[in-house]
């Protein structure tokens, strides 16, 4: 199996992986601060990722060197998922998942700024499908609701979110020197770590940890190692070999996986004409997918600086 086709496989459980925030973090958001919660997820992760990293490649000494790039990647990580559970307070965890999937427009622009790398047409008409599939989504298919822009606090919240998750994933490729992923993955999520006892010392000091409802802790420990842990090393690894636009496709993915976790949890489906939406998501992913000529993926080459 190619580098690019272990990429593909990784996203693909990313997005699987990711799913399950949603549904579990929309049943949690309201029942700790999400400065709080996120600390203790990076926390968790720092530990699985640091022993999963010694008994596999190793820590080299050299990956300490301009610690100051994993404060950069750990801040934007530990943005995104903080505005994430402010979100979910008040958003449905599907309307959520589609604004998600704008992320890979955002990517792509995030792409071009740091790397120069070129979006195609035919890139830029998948990207164009799963946005138009994401607003139906997010609009709950009411085209008054469109009309008139409402749009819910918690949807804007968590977009500008995705706006940090976006600006992470081409970073990685910039700041990366040749660690492994395991590796890499570490620093960030102990700069994380740091960012949130900063940023949320006080919000941490008055959690009543011991007294927590038992659904925040199946719920802190699916985040920190499923959807954190698992998928920061995937999605690590990934952007190392696919450009980050066709990285972010998989995001399309993540509405269809919500609605599966939704019905499995016993929340119910979401209406048949929001279904259109998500169906239009799983379209651009299809196209994102599709093999281009090899003229067309020169913005594949690795950039890096350092």
């Amino acid at each position: 199996m190619s580098s690019q086709a272990r990429g593909h496989l990784a996203m693909l459980a990313f997005s699987a992986l990711v799913a399950g925030s949603f549904s579990l973090g929309s049943m949690i958001a309201n029942e700790i601060a999400p400065a709080a919660l996120n600390a203790a997820r990076f926390a968790i992760a720092a530990v699985v990722i640091g022993v999963a990293a010694l008994v596999t490649t190793g820590i080299p000494r050299s990956a300490a060197k301009a610690p100051w790039r994993y404060l950069v990647l750990g801040g934007l990580f530990a943005t995104y998922f903080v505005l994430m559970f402010y979100g979910l307070k008040t958003a449905p965890p599907v309307s959520a998942a589609a604004v998600f999937t704008l992320t890979p427009i955002l990517s792509a622009i995030a792409g071009w700024m740091l790397l120069r790398q070129v979006t195609t047409s035919h890139m830029a008409m998948a990207l164009l499908v799963g946005a138009v599939g994401a607003l139906w989504v997010i609009f709950r298919a009411d085209w008054q609701a469109f009309h008139a822009f409402e749009i819910g606090q918690g949807e804007i919240i968590y977009f500008w979110g995705c706006v940090a998750h976006a600006i992470y994933t081409p970073m990685v490729r910039r700041l990366n020197r040749g660690e492994p992923a395991v590796v890499f993955t570490f620093g960030m999520l102990l700069a994380g770590c740091a960012v949130l006892l900063v940023f949320g010392w006080s919000d941490i000091r008055t959690t009543d940890w011991m007294n927590l409802p038992p659904i925040v802790w199946i719920g802190l420990f699916y985040v920190a190692i499923f959807a954190s842990a698992a998928t920061f090393v995937l999605l690590q690894y990934a952007t190392l070999y696919l450009p980050s636009a066709k990285v972010m496709a998989y995001t399309y993915l993540t509405p269809s996986w919500v609605i599966l976790w939704e019905i499995a949890l016993g929340n119910g489906a979401p209406t048949g004409m929001i279904l259109v939406g998500v169906a239009l998501t799983v379209i651009a992913l299809l196209m994102l997918l599709k093999p281009e000529e090899e003229g067309q993926v020169a913005h594949r080459s690795r950039s890096r600086e350092g």
